[in-house]
């Protein structure tokens, strides 16, 4: 055990030292095929796009196809004054615990014939857009139960517990683009500076108001106008707002009320708003089945008082979709406690790696109540 634990942390390591942004993940998809291959797994991988599956066990008897997903893309982002493909989100420990769940799985050669399971290294978290392809492309089709895994803040879940199902909220996206004309800094009264016209977007932003006991908050996160001349009144700019909500029905709303707000903007200045960009994540829909199965498989590895209750946060995780997609999948996500701070997405993000054995551990014995072995 004392070698499959460094395995573990040695490819988190490489991991780590090697991460891809969504989409590009064309090196990660390589080394981990190379290692399902090494292993024994029937192997498939995508022409289109980047990621990989792969199949472990017996798929000819009539047993329920179980399926776990990592995520294995990296956030861009500025870390020590450098942009850069980082995993501050944790998509490298995803990613090692699972294939170290292959590995437990391949210590004993009598479990091959009585599991029947899926792994999916799926591309494009970050962006909300991976879970939506694999579903196009038939993945889960065959799945009976799907099982995720997600490192949680040391404020949120304590190391050496974990939650056996994390309620993601709804999230949406908007980059998007004020277009008017430029004017000289001596005429204002030529144009509408695009500068006003984002702080209007930002003030009316803050006077939506949903109902108070559903958690939600809509704010811009990014504004660019203006160049290097200081005395133009820049006419256009590009944006981006964030949108969360607990659930689909206030993300609707929320949604309408934004909407609303560029639609009035445009009648009142001589501007026109164009989106270019918009995507979400649909918030969580929860099984039953599938969170009693990874209760217990906690309480048999860390023990019960470990087992902290269903982690409700307003982050987001495309692994819903699959659900959304297919209601009849028993699916859950197990939130992980590893002392992780200072928190997810932190360009200096850290956390104990001895966690990730506990994960591995969670994830085996969630596979075995399945198969009652």
């Amino acid at each position: 055990m004392a070698n499959l634990e460094q395995k573990i942390k040695n490819t988190f390591h490489h991991l780590h030292n090697h991460a891809e942004i969504s989409w590009e993940e064309m090196e990660t998809t390589n080394y981990i095929k190379h290692i399902l291959q090494e292993q024994g797994c029937d192997v498939h991988t995508f022409t289109d796009h980047t990621g990989v599956i792969g199949r472990f066990g017996n798929f000819e008897k009539d047993l329920p196809i179980v399926a776990i997903r990592a995520d294995i893309d990296a956030l861009w982002q500025e870390v020590d004054g450098t942009f850069q493909a980082n995993h501050s989100c944790g998509h490298d420990a995803h990613m090692a615990m699972v294939l170290g769940l292959l590995w437990k799985l391949k210590q004993s050669s009598s479990l091959q014939d009585k599991v029947a399971i899926k792994f999916i290294f799926q591309p494009a978290e970050e962006t909300g857009t991976g879970a939506l392809k694999l579903v196009e492309k038939g993945v889960v089709e065959d799945v009976d139960y799907l099982f995720g895994v997600h490192l949680r803040p040391k404020q949120e879940t304590p190391m050496h517990n974990a939650a056996p199902v994390i309620v993601h909220g709804a999230c949406k996206t908007y980059k998007g683009k004020i277009i008017g004309v430029d004017a000289h800094g001596a005429r204002p009264h030529l144009n509408t500076n695009a500068i006003e016209v984002g702080a209007q977007i930002v003030q009316l932003l803050s006077k939506i108001h949903l109902d108070p006991t559903v958690p939600h908050s809509v704010k811009m996160t990014s504004f660019q106008a203006g160049s290097k001349s200081t005395n133009i009144i820049p006419g256009s700019a590009t944006f981006a707002i964030d949108m969360r909500a607990q659930t689909n029905e206030a993300m609707d709303e929320l949604d309408k009320q934004v909407g609303a707000i560029f639609d009035s903007i445009q009648h009142l200045y001589p501007i026109n708003i164009d989106i270019m960009e918009k995507h979400g994540i649909a918030a969580a829909k929860t099984n039953k089945e599938a969170t009693s199965i990874m209760t217990t498989a906690i309480t048999n590895v860390l023990g019960k008082e470990a087992v902290q209750p269903p982690l409700i946060t307003p982050g987001g995780d495309d692994f819903h979709f699959y659900t959304i997609k297919k209601p009849e999948l028993k699916a859950t996500m197990l939130g992980l406690g590893c002392d992780l701070t200072p928190g997810l997405h932190h360009p200096q993000m850290t956390f104990n790696s001895d966690a990730l054995i506990n994960g591995v551990e969670i994830l085996t014995e969630a596979v075995r109540q399945v198969y009652e072995l």
